[in-house]
């Protein structure tokens, strides 16, 4: 866990109050061996009230046995008020405990119970003084003047560490969505490669030895000609087998829509509300277009995540006749003009998203103002099939 930057105001308060209250005891201690009445009881006494205030540290985690703790702590001090009137100084140590060990009211009213004891408990040992009203009267409420700026300190502090570690947790959740972001944009463009080399070579030294077979049917290598198509034609299909393995994680044993619906579903917040919609007749797509709507998704949603501050997010897939469409809007913040500029001060993740929608022939728009954003894309298709009602 990340460490507060009060962290050493706090040990030095805790340090503090340690001297303080090591060093009223002694004082208590030591004035009634010289001149006490009862030094061997106080000696005794003083002595377990320091090994019971130091022993309080195993409970610090552990608030109802610190309660109880203090309790005994408050039991030994009223003894040792009964034989020295000293005494009573050490109360200004237990304020402190009480206001940050009960809760707000029964603090106060401890603070007032003890102040009360220790006035009435000097005036038994000395007689009635200004000074022996005033001092634990003005010790109280010292002490919770400093308790209560403790702990609006305390408060303040460790509403700081929440929010620093829920920083720390989203710049790790950012940097792991990055390097799988990386490596499925690696995957992907090994399976376009894939695609657009061995598949297409294979695809091609099929139809030319079934060429061959067609035009010279009496060729006495005619045997050999059909074992090597058909073996470029098992090659390819285990080329198409590895090609679909590096189709993106978001498109694993799914459809588009559910893929666009888990990049939503992830991306949802209590105050960023997402949907997907889906219109039009769903439509088989091909692998590069699939791969390349997911990819821009995650990256337009992840900018709106990110930047645009909006509290709704609208994902929209769009089967058209001739063309698939997707739009991404939101209600955030807007994008700067500088940004949104197609030149190298822009920005890389739309600008590589215009890269990607390009190399698959589609064309990509982006709106921007205040309180309104929209991403375009749009991808030509030939005339294609319906997926099937158990697909979709």
């Amino acid at each position: 866990m990340h460490r507060s930057p009060l962290t050493p105001v706090f040990s030095a308060l805790q340090l503090g109050l340690h001297v303080l209250v090591v060093a009223l005891t002694a004082v208590v201690t030591v004035q009634e061996v010289i001149s006490g009445s009862h030094p061997t009881v106080v000696v005794v006494l003083a002595a377990l009230f320091l090994g019971v205030y130091f022993a309080g540290g195993r409970f610090r985690r552990n608030l109802p046995a610190a309660r109880v703790w203090l309790a005994v702590l408050t039991l030994i001090w009223l003894g040792l008020v009964t034989v020295a009137p000293l005494a009573v100084y050490l109360v200004f140590g237990l304020f402190f405990l009480y206001l940050h060990l009960l809760p707000r009211y029964w603090g106060l009213v401890a603070v007032t119970a003890a102040t009360v004891v220790s006035v009435v408990g000097f005036a038994a040992h000395r007689g009635w003084t200004v000074a022996g009203v005033i001092g634990p009267l003005l010790g109280a409420l010292v002490a919770v003047a400093i308790g209560l700026g403790y702990g609006a300190l305390f408060r303040e502090a460790a509403e700081r560490q929440r929010l620093i570690d829920e920083l720390l947790a989203t710049r790790n959740t950012l940097a792991e969505q990055e390097r799988t972001a990386g490596k499925m944009a690696e995957r992907e463009r090994l399976a376009q490669e894939i695609h657009d080399t061995v598949a297409q070579g294979l695809s091609s030294i099929q139809l030319l030895l079934h060429a061959v077979e067609r035009a010279a049917p009496d060729h006495p290598a005619l045997e050999k000609i059909r074992l090597a198509r058909e073996t470029a034609a098992d090659s390819l299909i285990e080329t198409r087998h590895l090609i679909a393995e590096l189709t993106p994680a978001a498109l694993e044993g799914q459809s588009l829509a559910g893929a666009l619906n888990r990049i939503a579903e992830r991306a949802a917040a209590p105050g960023l509300d997402a949907q997907v919609l889906v219109e039009g007749e769903p439509q088989a797509l091909p692998m590069p277009i699939e791969a390349a709507l997911v990819r821009i998704t995650q990256g337009a949603v992840s900018n709106v995540v990110r930047h645009a501050q909006a509290r709704r997010m609208r994902v929209t897939l769009t089967y058209a006749d001739d063309a698939v469409h997707l739009d991404v809007v939101d209600d955030g913040v807007g994008i700067e003009p500088a940004v949104l500029a197609e030149s190298p001060s822009g920005s890389f993740g739309l600008t590589a998203m215009r890269n990607r929608v390009e190399q698959q022939g589609g064309t990509m728009n982006v709106e921007s103002e205040p309180g309104h954003t929209a991403v375009t894309v749009s991808f030509p298709l030939e005339e294609q099939s319906p997926i099937p009602s158990e697909q979709k």
